[in-house]
């Protein structure tokens, strides 16, 4: 069977779902939020001298959202600029996102790789993560599908959702690594039993197309089902493609299948 070649678009990074007609899209990670109003009247008191990396995290988490004291970017990043650089994994990925968006700082590619690289020496998935977004992209470094793929297999191996979203779309496209459907419907099932909307849109494309997988449009419907429900706007197209291929006791098996995976992917979440 001719293959079909899975496209994605490029993602904003981990730290912070849109589609395409029939194509696999990418979705963001949460990033905290930022009210663009300040809710708070007073600032706090002058911390004390000697201050833990944490406390000076909670801080610049503070003036990030503007929680208690008037939002503040510039005071964020400096808060988690001293407690990044006591090797607080939380900071240092916060501070490299900052730099990565230009928040609070100037837009600097190469500091928001530093910082997300410090993070990710010590193991932290998200940040290992987005430097495999990074490399993928060419931001701050050349691109390098080989670097991307190691990064995300690293976070992957942790349960990244979006990392193994990411990792089964390498082996799909064959980018960074040995084109392998087998290893792409690994680890898009992986994310997808996570609620990962994209992922499970991918599977239920390679179920339709028989890639890596024996065809099956019932198990197709099932993962465009979910992924619709998730918000996946290509999923909501291709769930009626699906649809109309199924008769109705396949439907209704197909229906009450996927209504329990729902159920086991809300109790893992």
């Amino acid at each position: 069977m001719r293959k079909t070649t899975l496209i994605v678009l490029t993602l904003t990074l981990c730290i912070l779902n849109s589609g395409c007609d029939s194509k696999p899209i990418a979705t963001e990670v949460n990033d905290p939020v930022v009210s663009n109003s300040p809710s708070a009247v007073n600032s706090p008191s002058i911390p004390e001298p000697e201050m833990s990396a944490e406390e000076q995290y909670q801080l610049g988490i503070k003036y990030y959202n503007g929680d208690g004291v008037f939002q503040d970017y510039t005071e964020a990043a400096k808060w988690y600029r001293l407690a990044a650089e006591q090797g607080e994994t939380g900071a240092q990925i916060k501070l490299g996102y900052m730099y990565q968006q230009g928040i609070g700082v100037p837009r600097d590619f190469t500091e928001a790789m530093k910082w997300y690289r410090k993070a990710a020496e010590q193991g932290h998935d998200d940040a290992q993560y987005n430097l495999g977004r990074m490399y993928s992209n060419g931001d701050g470094v050349p691109q390098n599908d080989k670097e991307a793929v190691k990064w995300y297999r690293l976070a992957a191996e942790q349960g990244e959702t979006v990392a193994q979203f990411h990792l089964g779309l390498s082996y799909a496209n064959g980018e960074g690594v040995p084109q392998n459907d087998k290893e792409a419907v690994k680890w898009y099932s992986l994310s997808a039993k996570q609620g990962e909307t994209s992922a499970q849109h991918n599977l239920g494309i390679m179920y339709e197309m028989g890639r890596g997988v024996p065809q099956d449009y019932k198990e197709a419907y099932i993962w465009y089902s979910l992924a619709s429900v998730g918000g996946n706007e290509s999923s909501k197209k291709s769930f009626e493609v699906m649809k109309a291929k199924l008769s109705p006791e396949q439907l209704a098996e197909a229906q009450e299948q996927a209504t329990a995976r729902f159920k086991q992917i809300e109790e893992r979440q």
